[in-house]
C-alpha cells in the first residue's frame, strides 16, 4: 500500500489509463455546489488538491473563477489539464506533494474534495486533517464527497464511514454538513456523503 504515497504510481496509472474513479465530467453534487457560488465567491482562493483530470477546476474555471490552484503529484493530468486549458495561469498549477504544502505560502478561502482523500493511504488521514486545516484561513471550507462505504481492499479506493470521518474531523473542523449526497453521479448513488467543514 506505500506505494500510493509515490508519485509514479499514479503517473503510471495516467499513463496506462489505469483510471477507473474518472468519471469524465464534473461531480454533480459538486457542479451543483459551485453554480451555488457563482455570485459570492468568483475571487476566493480555491485549492482542488489531488485533482487528477481536473473536471472541477475546468468547471471553475469556465464560470470566471480567478484565484483557483490544482495541485496533483503526478505530472500526467497536469499536462493534460494545461494542454486543454492553455490560458490556465501556469503558477496556479502546482506538480507537488500536497502534504509538503507550506501553509505560510499557501492559505485559501475553500478546499475542494474530490476523491483525493480516498487515494491516500488510509494511515495518514489525521495527517490529511491536519494539513488542511494548516492550509485553509480561519473559518475556512473543506467542501466535496468522502465515500461512505468499505471497499475491503489494499488498493484506492479507500472507504470508510461517516463516524470514522466524524471522530477524525472534529478535532479541527466543525462541521456543519456531513450527509449522504441525493445528487451524485449515478455510478455512485448511495456511497457518497457530501460535507462542508469548517476550520477551527
Amino acid at each position: 500500500m506505500e506505494n500510493v504515497n509515490q508519485a509514479e504510481f499514479w503517473q503510471e496509472r495516467y499513463e496506462k489509463n489505469s483510471t477507473g474513479w474518472d468519471m469524465g465530467q464534473v461531480s454533480p453534487p459538486l457542479k451543483a455546489y459551485i453554480d451555488q457560488l457563482l455570485e459570492s465567491a468568483k475571487d476566493e482562493a480555491i485549492l482542488v488538491p489531488g485533482a487528477g483530470n481536473a473536471y472541477e477546476v475546468g468547471y471553475l474555471y469556465e464560470q470566471g473563477f480567478t484565484n483557483v490552484t490544482l495541485v496533483d503529484f503526478a505530472p500526467a493530468p497536469i499536462e493534460a489539464f494545461a494542454a486543454r486549458y492553455p490560458d490556465f495561469p501556469s503558477e496556479q498549477l502546482i506538480c507537488a506533494d500536497f502534504f509538503n504544502l507550506s501553509a505560510e505560502q499557501y492559505q485559501f478561502d475553500w478546499i475542494l474534495e474530490q476523491t483525493f482523500f480516498c487515494a491516500i493511504n488510509p494511515v495518514r488521514r489525521d495527517e490529511y486533517v491536519q494539513q488542511m486545516a494548516r492550509l485553509l484561513k480561519p473559518q475556512g471550507k473543506l467542501v466535496g464527497l468522502l465515500f461512505d462505504t468499505d471497499f475491503g481492499r489494499e488498493e484506492p479506493p479507500f472507504g470508510g464511514t461517516k463516524e470514522e470521518y466524524q471522530q477524525r474531523f472534529q478535532s479541527h473542523f466543525d462541521i456543519d454538513i456531513m450527509e449522504p449526497s441525493y445528487n451524485s453521479h449515478p455510478a455512485r448513488q448511495g456511497s457518497e456523503l457530501f460535507i462542508k467543514l469548517r476550520a477551527k
